[in-house]
This record gives C-alpha cells, sequence and structure tokens, in this order.
C-alpha cells in the first residue's frame, strides 16, 4: 500500500515538475497539491536564480572595484601630500645674497609638484582601468551562468565567441598593441606632459598621454600623433636631472692648457649663480680632447643640469665661451687650407719647325690666374 502510495505521488509529481523536479517545484506541489502552481513556481525558479546570479555578481563586482579605488587613492593620497608642500614664491623685488638659492628651491618644490600630480594622475588612470576590466570578467561569467540555466547550449556559444574573438583580435591587433602599452607605459611611468622625450621618428614635449596614443609637439611646432604601440623605444631627457654636453673647437696652434682653464673658469662662473632657466647642480666637467677635426681640436665640457634645462644652459656657455676667447685671444677655428703652387714651363716651338701652340695652363696655374 505504501508503495503504491509512493509510486502515485511520484508520477504525480513528475506530471506537475518533470523527470528532474526542483526542489522548489516539489515543495509547492506537497504543500498544495496544486499541479498548475507546482508548475508556475518552477517557471518563476529560473528568472529568481538568474536574478541572485546576477545580483552576486553586483556585489562581487562592487566589492572589488572599492579595494582597488581604496588601494589606488591610497597612492593618490601620498602623490598628493607630496604635493602639498608649500614654499612662497620669490618676487623680483626681493634681492639678496640667498636669492639664487631660493629661486633654486622653489623650482625644485614646483618640479615635485609637477611629479606628484604626474603620479596621482596615472595612479587614477590605471585604477579607472582596472575597474572597467574587473566588471568586464565579472558580468561576462554572470551572463553565462545565466544563459546555462534556461538550458542554453554554452558550447557552440563559446565556439562561436572564440571565433569571433580570433577574427576581431587579428583585425584590432594594432589596437589592443595600442591599450597595452600605454598600460606598461603608464604602470612604469616612461614619460609624462611637460617630459622632452625621443622616440625614434621624432623628439619634443609631451603634451598629451592617453592609453592607446600620446601627443608630441616637436621644435618645428608640428603635433605628432604617435600610437603607443608603434613606440618601441623612449629617450626621455627630462626625467630627474639632465647634461648639456658641449664639444668646444680651438685651433691646432691653441694652448690646450690655457683653453681647457679658461672653459673651466667660464663654467664654474656660471654654476655658482644658480642662474633661473640654466641651473647647474653639480661641478663642471671638462673632459680633455675629444676629437681631431680637419681644422680644429675639440674639448669636451660635460654639466649636469635641472630637467630640460640642458638646452638653455648649452647656449648660455657658449655666448661665455664666446665672450671669454675673444678676451683671452683664444683663436675659434675657421676653414684653413695650405695650396702649393707649381708652374710647368711652357715650349717655345714644335718640332716641325712650325710655330708651337700655348700649352693649356694646368690646374696649379689655372688656379693661380683665378686666385
Amino acid at each position: 500500500m505504501i508503495t503504491a502510495q509512493l509510486v502515485a505521488l511520484q508520477t504525480a509529481t513528475a506530471d506537475a515538475c518533470g523527470t528532474s523536479p526542483s526542489y522548489l517545484c516539489e515543495l509547492v506541489y506537497d504543500w498544495t497539491g496544486n499541479e498548475r502552481l507546482a508548475e508556475t513556481s518552477d517557471l518563476m525558479l529560473r528568472p529568481i536564480k538568474v536574478l541572485l546570479i546576477f545580483l552576486f555578481a553586483w556585489i562581487i563586482n562592487r566589492i572589488l572595484k572599492q579595494m582597488v579605488a581604496r588601494t589606488f587613492e591610497r597612492v593618490a593620497q601620498s602623490h598628493e601630500q607630496k604635493e602639498a608642500v608649500e614654499f612662497d614664491e620669490p618676487e623680483d623685488a626681493e634681492l639678496g645674497p640667498f636669492e639664487a638659492l631660493r629661486t633654486l628651491a622653489y623650482k625644485r618644490t614646483l618640479r615635485l609638484a609637477e611629479q606628484a600630480e604626474r603620479g596621482r594622475q596615472r595612479a587614477q588612470t590605471i585604477g579607472t582601468v582596472l575597474r572597467s576590466l574587473i566588471g568586464i570578467v565579472i558580468y561576462t561569467i554572470a551572463t553565462l551562468m545565466a544563459l546555462g540555466e534556461f538550458d542554453v547550449n554554452l558550447g557552440p556559444l563559446i565556439a562561436s565567441a572564440g571565433i569571433v574573438g580570433i577574427a576581431l583580435g587579428f583585425g584590432a591587433q594594432s589596437l589592443v598593441r595600442d591599450f597595452l602599452s600605454g598600460i606598461f607605459m603608464f604602470v612604469e611611468d616612461q614619460y609624462g606632459v611637460g617630459d622632452i622625450i625621443d622616440v625614434g621618428e621624432t623628439s619634443g614635449v609631451v603634451e598629451e598621454v592617453k592609453l592607446r596614443t600620446t601627443k608630441i609637439r616637436d621644435v618645428n611646432g608640428a603635433l605628432w600623433h604617435i600610437p603607443n604601440g608603434e613606440i618601441r623605444r623612449v629617450a626621455n631627457k627630462s626625467q630627474e636631472w639632465a647634461r648639456a654636453v658641449l664639444d668646444v673647437d680651438v685651433a691646432y696652434d691653441t694652448d690646450l692648457d690655457h683653453a681647457t682653464a679658461v672653459i673651466k673658469r667660464v663654467a664654474d662662473e656660471m654654476w655658482q649663480e644658480y642662474l633661473p632657466e640654466a641651473t647647474i647642480l653639480e661641478e663642471p666637467l671638462v673632459l680633455g680632447v675629444e676629437r681631431f677635426a680637419a681644422d680644429s681640436i675639440a674639448l669636451r665640457l660635460a654639466v649636469k643640469v635641472e630637467p630640460s634645462e640642458q638646452f638653455n644652459t648649452a647656449r648660455e656657455l657658449r655666448r661665455r665661451l664666446k665672450d671669454a676667447f675673444d678676451a683671452e685671444g683664444i683663436e675659434i677655428p675657421f676653414p684653413q687650407r695650405t695650396v702649393w703652387m707649381h708652374q710647368v714651363p711652357t715650349p717655345a716651338s714644335s718640332p716641325a719647325g712650325k710655330p708651337g701652340k700655348p700649352a693649356a695652363p694646368n690646374d696649379a696655374e689655372e688656379g693661380k690666374a683665378r686666385s
């Protein structure tokens, strides 16, 4: 009797909820005995599961995004603390023996503030990218789980998505490479806005940095839009410090010790002045004879300067060296040539008794006539 009742109950449950009934359908049917209500509850179970999946995905997404946001917010706050260093801007009327040092300190404070701002922006950009990636990954997984609840065969769908992904990857591989290069560039802090860089094809000042492209203004005023994936190497000429290297040419008959002493004296005087736009950080070095040229001997001078100031420093040093060389009587070389003239005698007559024709002047005589 009991066995027959169990078989009848299972048959009725199978009619109401199917051969693989859900727990909710069985529970409703056991409580109510109503097949329509049990079927309705079974149909409502799948949307409820989908809602729970997306609710859980939303919660996980919020938690992970908050963790990333707090992590990079602490990094940004550390940069803001560096940026908050205050220093009064020196006024033109505020003159004194320590004015040059005060100006130098102010410049270094501004540079630290700029580096802190760049670090803060970099942290915010990386945090935004990571939060976006987290959201994409979590909701993609949630969507696949929701489709599985409606008995959708995910195998062909995943295979089709893989094929489409491969096709898009081949078609947009340069775009993906640009974005990945931009992310690594931000993480490694290779350069930022205001830096002077050389990327091979061009060099200039960085005006804007994005995840896909970098904008560079060259010395001629042209604005270059360079994809980050195309940048194979970067020479940053304005990070931390720079060096101005000058090859000073003197004539071959110049006293090299005297010329070296004059170059050293001019560079040291400029070093001790702490010029606002041409600040030398360390004692200048005269490295000695660099090369023997056709008309001159090159003496190399190297000075360590503030970032981006190597160009102004080199120009000012050249101007001062010209004045010092004129005062010391040191000759700045110019192209010189030694010409040897050789004259070939012309015969008076020809062997046949005929009056001889004047011989054509050779190169030496022609050169002499032209001179």
